[in-house]
């Protein structure tokens, strides 16, 4: 008898084993909203993470310049910060960030400039001696802003102004009273002011920036060494989910809001839904596919649309050369393990989740 209950116990202990999950921690910026957030909650609620053998946790940080560290160091897994003071560390005259970006979350530009539709602004040279809204003076995007205004013929902190207005609402009163004369927000917070009833205009980054990559996961570089397939697990966990949201918006939308009850709108009535489905299908349409309509594939980097960009930003005075190993700050190593799923099989699920 005592066999049969040790051979019981080592079997139980050998399934609670095999059934440890690994943990993950996901250091992001800004507080996740819907359009960014509903994957995540999508893919705790089909158990996309767990079927991974993922137990995935998210942090918010106070910025690119806080959440960074935190990654180097190894106190949590995975970053989503972006790319600009990771480059920077490069022309820092140390040892650069030992991190690695595995997959471009956002693979074109999100960042523009938004005025009223009745403004007199209408090109970026229009933006001459105005003052414009930004989130805070601490942003990760602002190296890229400054050398998008550059190209357009303007100095920053010369004939033009940066001024911290906070984000969303507080950023929205700012241009509606004439505090600032524009904002430099993401496009799914331009999408977010026009469900306002406010109208706006939208001036876009010059051509050199607009395949230029914005936010995406980072890595350790041990990770990469030690743990790749922990990184194929979880870029493949987040490629299924961007999928259920693309066919399946509204339950994503309706995941997000469960997961964040403090995000639903009060009162939320079919119009509310309906907003938050758009916003979320804008950033996918985005995300996932080229200004063309064809597919993009998930995660991956362009290296010589960033070495361009990077190109124009030293010529913008932003970087000090173009000089950069770009290879060695974005992997696309991983990209095809990410697409790897079953998707009709996912469809099915999606299409049948609420």
């Amino acid at each position: 008898m005592r066999v049969k209950y040790l051979l019981l116990s080592l079997t139980f202990a050998g399934v609670a084993q095999a059934q440890a999950l690994d943990e993950v921690t996901v250091a992001l910026a800004i507080p996740p909203a819907v359009h960014d957030g509903a994957p995540y909650a999508a893919a705790q609620e089909l158990g996309l993470f767990k079927e991974q053998n993922l137990d995935v946790k998210l942090l918010v940080f106070q910025g690119a310049g806080a959440l960074l560290p935190q990654v180097a160091s190894k106190r949590v897994t995975f970053g989503y910060p972006v790319s600009e003071p990771v480059i920077s560390s490069y022309f820092s005259g140390k040892n650069p960030l030992p991190l690695r970006y595995f997959y471009n979350g956002t693979p074109n530009q999100t960042l523009e400039y938004t005025v009223l539709a009745d403004s007199p602004i209408k090109t970026l040279a229009d933006l001459k001696d105005k003052k414009i809204g930004v989130g805070a003076l601490t942003w990760g995007t602002l190296p890229n802003s400054r050398a998008a205004l550059r190209v357009a013929g303007l100095e920053p902190g010369k004939n033009v102004e940066f001024v911290a207005v906070g984000a969303l609402g507080s950023g929205f009163q700012a241009l509606r009273s004439g505090k600032v004369d524009a904002l430099n927000y993401n496009s799914s917070w331009g999408d977010i002011f026009e469900f306002t009833g406010t109208k706006i205009r939208r001036i876009a980054y010059p051509a050199v920036f607009q395949e230029n990559p914005g936010n995406g996961f980072i890595a350790h570089q041990d990770t990469f060494k030690e743990d790749p397939d922990l990184i194929r697990r979880f870029g493949r966990a987040y490629t299924e989910a961007q999928y259920v949201c693309e066919i399946n918006p509204t339950f994503c939308v309706q995941a997000f809001w469960r997961q964040h009850p403090e995000s639903k709108p009060a009162n939320a009535d079919d119009k509310a839904l309906t907003e938050a489905t758009t916003l979320l299908t804008r950033r996918l349409q985005r995300t996932l596919y080229r200004p063309d309509g064809t597919r993009r594939q998930p995660g991956e980097y362009d290296l010589a649309v960033i070495q361009q960009a990077i190109g124009a930003m030293a010529k913008q005075g932003e970087f000090p050369s173009a000089n950069v190993p770009v290879a060695k700050i974005f992997s696309n190593e991983f990209v095809t393990a990410f697409d790897d799923f079953d998707k009709d099989a996912l469809r099915k699920r999606a299409e049948a989740a609420k």
